[in-house]
């Protein structure tokens, strides 16, 4: 059964949203890649815009969705994410973007509703 991990991110007091994006695209997204791959079957970053077109200070600039086929294999993703080398390669480039005090990370539990569409 798939295991999904949601974080909830803030990006840095004084960075730009667009300098963010740019950023995590360019470089924190590759470490992403390489930390996670072999265990993760999806790496998915929602970048927040707010509908009301608002510049005011939101709680979240990125929802970012990881992908596990089970809990086990995430388990050991987050072991082998300990490591003190993979951990300072991690923290320090977060420390680059985020707002590190604001992090939250959750497992989520999935209900669906099937929608049917109707024709005008």
């Amino acid at each position: 059964m798939t295991v999904t991990v949601l974080t909830l991110l803030k990006r840095r007091e004084g960075m730009s949203k667009a300098d963010f994006i740019a950023y995590y695209e360019s470089k924190h997204r590759v470490i992403g890649e390489k930390v996670l791959s072999g265990w993760a079957s999806r790496y998915e970053r929602l970048h927040l815009h707010p509908l009301d077109g608002q510049t005011v200070t939101h709680d979240f600039d990125v929802v970012l969705e990881i992908d596990f086929p089970d809990q086990a294999t995430c388990d050991a993703c987050f072991a082998a994410m300990a490591d003190p080398a993979i951990m300072d390669e991690i923290v320090t480039d977060e420390e680059r973007l985020f707002d590190r005090s604001r992090m939250r990370t959750y497992s989520v539990e999935r209900h669906r509703s099937n929608l049917q569409a109707e024709n005008a």
